[in-house]
């Protein structure tokens, strides 16, 4: 049995449906078919999260409504068409009661009752469109099974209990069909509310799933060949890398390689699971192969974060960056939900480079002013390389001023202005 994991870019429209459903039909055994939500779906479904009045909620949702409806029509053209209309009406019903009903209160468990959704319209919709083509398959619930704490947006999980579940219900799903679909992203906490695995954590879904059914490889489709050592988007001489470690591979993860997401490794490399990134465009390429070899990267990898925010912190009473100081240093980031990209300290001051948040940032800030001079600067960008020389740090500092600088034995970061 394998798992593929299809992202957004790849039912983004009708046509990326239909060569979804050409790349299943032609994979022979079984499948688990993870899918992101539709093209920028989520990012529409972001916006209903602070409380919009009646008016603005219902227009936007019109929107994500006919984006969905076009791509169903377009697609699913024969019987099931009239069923699949039926349910896209009930999940929108659904989705309008969420945004009145739901309390604003508290951000981050509206945002996952109402994020999820673009999860469940496109596994529905895929899977409509493969019963259209006659190709078997059955829809498996993500939350049913998925397991994990009340950590709204960066949901833990429980994977002793998530494991019991698809130990039951797998087998039983395979019984109807070789192809099962589920929804990236979310799961369920112990009190059976909606959570989410982190922003773009349809891989680690793909991941969790292989992890608890033994699975043989997974497979992470893309609309690029696989791992490049680069954005080709920045770097016109960027290149595919054919295998890479699971420790590189985390390296790279960790550090801001938007082909994979962070948790995705962990829970195959414990499994010693293969993990494949290949292109939807051209599925008949080799891609990029993950697995437990011992392998050094060919070439310098480089991995750019922008939207950074560079932040210095000294104890205003001239005291140690020592344990207690560094308690309270990371107690504070944790209650804030700030992620560390980047940090670096001497003997009096503690600098970290993390992602801008406009809702978390003054808060922080706060926090620090009482006992600490502050410092920082925002729109900066993390610059890593992966197997650097000097050469790659000039490359990518050209023009620009190094605010900060970190080197270790294969990676340097720099932050840059």
């Amino acid at each position: 049995m394998k798992v593929f994991k299809f992202g957004g870019a790849s039912v983004k429209d009708a046509q990326g449906v239909k060569r979804v459903g050409n790349i299943l039909e032609s994979t022979p055994g079984q499948l688990i078919v993870v899918v992101s939500a539709m093209g920028k779906t989520t990012n529409a479904l972001e916006i209903l999260v602070p409380k919009l009045n009646d008016l603005e909620a219902e227009k936007l949702i019109k929107e994500i409504e006919d984006y969905h409806y076009s791509i169903a029509k377009d697609c699913i053209t024969r019987r099931w068409k009239e069923q699949t209309i039926s349910t896209l009406n009930k999940v929108f019903a659904e989705l309008r009661e969420t945004v009145k009903e739901y309390p604003a209160d508290n951000y981050d468990e509206r945002y996952d009752q109402l994020v999820s959704y673009g999860e469940f319209l496109s596994s529905r919709i895929l899977g409509s469109y493969l019963s259209d083509e006659g190709i078997p398959n059955i829809w498996f619930n993500a939350c049913s099974n998925i397991w994990t704490d009340n950590n709204f947006r960066e949901a833990r999980v429980d994977f002793t209990k998530s494991k019991k579940y698809f130990d039951q219900n797998v087998p039983i799903a395979f019984e109807n069909a070789n192809i099962i679909i589920t929804e990236g992203f979310i799961g369920q906490s112990g009190s059976r509310k909606k959570t989410t695995l982190g922003r773009e954590g349809s891989d680690y879904t793909a991941a969790i799933i292989a992890h608890c059914t033994n699975a043989e490889s997974v497979t992470i489709w893309k609309d690029v060949p696989g791992v490049m050592n680069a954005d080709p988007k920045k770097f016109e001489d960027a290149v595919k890398i054919n295998q890479l470690s699971y420790q590189d591979a985390i390296e790279l993860a960790y550090y801001g390689a938007s082909v994979i997401h962070p948790k995705t490794i962990k829970p195959l490399q414990n499994k010693n699971i293969t993990l494949f990134v290949k292109s939807f465009l051209s599925p008949e390429e080799e891609g990029t192969r993950i697995d437990g070899a011992i392998t050094k990267l060919p070439v310098p990898c480089f991995i750019s974060k922008t939207e950074q925010v560079l932040l210095s912190l000294s104890p205003k009473d001239f005291s140690f960056i020592a344990e207690e100081n560094l308690s309270f240093i990371f107690d504070s980031f944790a209650k804030h939900k700030v992620k560390l990209n980047m940090m670096q300290h001497s003997a009096i001051n503690f600098s970290v480079c993390f992602d801008s948040d406009p809702r978390k940032l003054p808060g922080l800030l706060q926090s620090f002013q009482g006992n600490y001079r502050v410092l920082y600067n925002d729109n900066v960008e993390l610059f890593t390389i992966r197997y650097y020389d000097q050469a790659t740090i000039d490359k990518v500092s050209k023009d620009r001023n190094i605010l900060l600088e970190q080197r270790s034995r294969y990676t340097v970061q720099l932050v840059l202005k």
